[in-house]
């Protein structure tokens, strides 16, 4: 895979930095526990030209294990809020489609990392570095929406056809799905206890449904009730109606089913050292 391609060559060459001559400390560092608090943005069907207007909650933890001054693997979980609506695209035709969804994601991960300097807490000169990092995981989503003051999970409504007997090819999307963490990020260790970071992280995934939109309209797959009323799920599926025009024809494009959705975010925060003693070498070493 790609990310692949570019985290060993990485990797190597710190491998390559490790192997010079490291400043002495009686102090080993064996790595960092940390969490950090930011702001999470989604990207996909309903946000289809990247703004970065709506930000929502994003926060975590993390565990780094320090593989010498430059390479480290950290697994890490995050929480984060993700949203958007069809009624801040300046396009008009989002604008009469109106869809809209927000989201809890839960994520776990792991990434392997690389200092663009060696990192020594409690060193002079070595106390800052950037560093990337790149990696995989696995986060949970269920988008829903409000109708009428009430929230409805979208998933289980079926909302473009799935489990529908008029479409029985269609089947529900799963509401785990995989992600490629990218992070750029930039860290300085205040002493030998504690350090600050800022950090972006973007993530690919092979999911179109984090936003619930992906295909085509298909508004008879949803019978009505026997009032003759239209059904909660009728009636998200296509909500062009309260802009005054309906679009939602069977077969019409809903989303863009050849680009996945994608989510970022930024975030600020604090970790603390792992340290272990090492005894200092006798002067006949040095």
């Amino acid at each position: 895979m790609m990310y692949q391609k570019i985290l060993f060559p990485v990797l190597f060459l710190a491998g390559a930095f490790t192997a010079t001559a490291q400043p002495y400390s009686s102090f080993v560092h064996q790595g960092e526990v940390g969490i950090h608090v930011g702001a999470g943005h989604y990207f996909g069907d309903i946000n289809s030209n990247a703004a970065i207007n709506r930000p929502k909650l994003a926060a975590g933890f993390f565990f780094r294990k320090q593989l010498g001054g430059y390479i480290s693997l950290r697994l890490s979980g995050e929480y984060l809020q993700l949203g958007y609506s069809d009624v801040y695209s300046k396009n008009s035709i989002q604008q009469i489609r109106n869809l809209s969804f927000n989201s809890e994601v839960w994520e776990g991960s792991l990434t392997g990392e690389f200092n663009f300097f060696n990192f020594r807490p409690g060193i002079e000169g070595y106390s800052f570095t950037p560093y990337l990092g790149l990696g995989i995981g696995a986060f949970s989503y269920d988008p829903y929406a409000y109708l009428g003051g009430q929230k409805f999970f979208l998933r289980p409504l079926g909302t473009e056809g799935q489990g529908s007997t008029q479409y029985p090819d269609l089947q529900f999307y799963n509401p785990i799905a995989l992600c490629i963490p990218f992070t750029v990020g930039v860290k300085y260790a205040f002493d030998t206890r504690f350090n600050v970071f800022a950090e972006f992280t973007y993530r690919f995934t092979n999911t179109d449904y984090l936003d619930d939109v992906s295909g085509v309209y298909a508004p008879d797959a949803f019978s009505p009730l026997p009032d003759g009323t239209p059904t909660p799920a009728f009636l998200l599926q296509d909500r062009s109606y309260e802009s005054g025009v309906t679009i939602g024809t069977k077969g019409r494009q809903r989303g863009n089913s050849l680009q996945p959705d994608s989510y970022a975010s930024f975030k600020v925060g604090i970790s603390f050292n792992l340290e272990t003693y090492r005894c200092p070498p006798s002067p006949r070493n040095r």
